[in-house]
Parts: structure tokens; sequence; C-alpha cells
């Protein structure tokens, strides 16, 4: 089962359907586990895809892609507006695929009988994951975020206690990021600490970028 194949989630409810690839696990475990990987904008699903061969081998990998289209190949979970000299993104686009994320993941929940979801991501995808791990905590059973930040919009209707506290977080970040900046990954950190939540938490020596060694502390974590 180490061929990759392509699915069109097409039963997804409110007109949801997104595109994706799915490496199924290559050994059985108790558990059926999954991470679920957003790209960031301008890109697809085949690109953090490319990182399955590298993760546990008993994790379905899962990766969609964005509902907006930017150009061939390139997508975005949702637009971002530069010309101001600050990025303004489209908060109706980020609604709406907030929204398609959470049906998705419902959708692949019940489809492959999972009993563990990780959403992770990179950048905008990092930024997707930290939303909705933290506004629908009980749907997923960690966070992933490679290179991102926090919607400072969305931090008023975080709800604290309940599925909240159970919340697992990794997060990943270049002290050379350029794109993001490093300060964004440590105002998370502080931000989800103050939550209650333990944030495994790793700065490299890296660009805006995922290394080998961010993948290799990501699989020590999984199976921590």
């Amino acid at each position: 089962m180490t061929d990759a194949t392509i699915k069109q989630a097409t039963e997804i409810s409110d007109s949801a359907a997104l595109q994706y690839l799915v490496r199924e696990p290559q050994v059985k475990s108790p558990k059926n586990k999954a991470i679920i990987l957003l790209h960031g904008v301008g890109s697809n699903e085949q690109d953090l895809f490319s990182l399955a061969s590298q993760l546990p081998n008993d994790f379905y990998i899962i990766a969609p892609r964005g509902q907006y289209t930017l150009g061939a190949g390139r997508y975005a979970w949702y637009n971002v507006d530069f010309s101001t000299g600050k990025p303004v993104y489209n908060t109706d686009q980020e609604l709406s695929s907030r929204k398609a994320i959470g049906s998705f993941i419902r959708q692949v929940k019940e489809k492959y009988d999972l009993d563990e979801i990780y959403l992770g991501g990179f950048s905008q995808g990092a930024i997707m994951s930290y939303s909705i791990g933290l506004l629908y905590p009980n749907e997923v059973k960690g966070v992933i975020a490679f290179s991102g930040r926090l919607l400072e919009e969305l931090k008023p209707l975080v709800k604290k206690g309940g599925y909240l506290q159970e919340l697992k977080v990794f997060v990943a970040h270049g002290m050379q990021d350029n794109t993001l900046p490093i300060h964004y990954a440590r105002e998370a950190k502080h931000y989800i600490e103050s939550l209650g939540i333990k944030v495994s938490y790793h700065e490299y020596t890296l660009g805006h970028q995922i290394s080998s060694e961010v993948v290799r502390d990501l699989n020590s974590w999984l199976i921590d």
C-alpha cells in the first residue's frame, strides 16, 4: 500500500468537497491515526504530501487542496492583500475554508474510521491548523504548525476548558524566516500556553521552510 491515490471527496456536506491525496498506513496499529496536512498559499496538495515517506508508516497521510485558485497548480485557503504594506486576509474566504476543512475532517474520519487526527500545515496551512485546533478542539487530537501564526481576530472566539485542555501542539519555526518572522511563533507559544496547553516548541536555523530536522522532531513527538 505504498502508492498514493487521489480521492475526490464529493460527499462532503455544505459543498465543501476538497480534492486530496492519501497514503494509507503500511503497517497495522491498534488505532487508526491520520495526519492531515494543509499547504501554504500559492502551493498545492503535492507540496506537503511529499513528506509522506518521512512520516510514521502507521498513519494515514492526507493532503487536501485549498479551495481558492490563484493560478495553474497554485491554490490558497484564502486570499491575502499586501497593498497596504500589512497582510490583510479575506475573512469570508478564511471562514469558508475553515468550515470546509472542518467538514473534510469529519468526512475522512468516517471514511477511514479514524480514531485520532492530527491537523497540520505550513505557513497559511499552519494558520488554518491553529484556528481549527483552537476553535474546534473536539475535531482533532493535535495541531502541527510549520512556520505559521495565530490570527489575532480569532482569539476572542476561543473557549477555554473542555477538549481544549487535551489538545497537543507542535510548533516548528525558522529563526531566519523573513515571510513570517519568528516572533509569530513565540507569540503563538505564549498564547497557547496561557490556555493551559503544553506546547512542543522548536526553533531552527532556517528560513521559511521545513527541514529533515523538523520532520525528525515531529516524528519523535508523534510517537512520544
